[in-house]
């Protein structure tokens, strides 16, 4: 039973985390794409990748 209580009580904690990590995942992909060259990785994104079109 021991194991039991070891193994909720993990899977408790995991689920109270999750949101929080999920937060500081998206300010840290956030502060990623400021800090580097934003138009690299912005230009993978679908719907803002066409307002960079160069017309040569």
């Amino acid at each position: 039973t021991l194991k039991l209580k070891v193994t909720l009580f993990c899977v408790c904690a995991v689920q109270v985390w999750v949101p929080t990590l999920a937060v500081w995942g998206g300010v840290g992909g956030v502060a990623l794409v400021y800090f580097t060259d934003w138009r690299l990785i912005l230009d993978y994104v679908p719907y803002i990748n066409g307002k960079f079109k160069k017309d040569d």
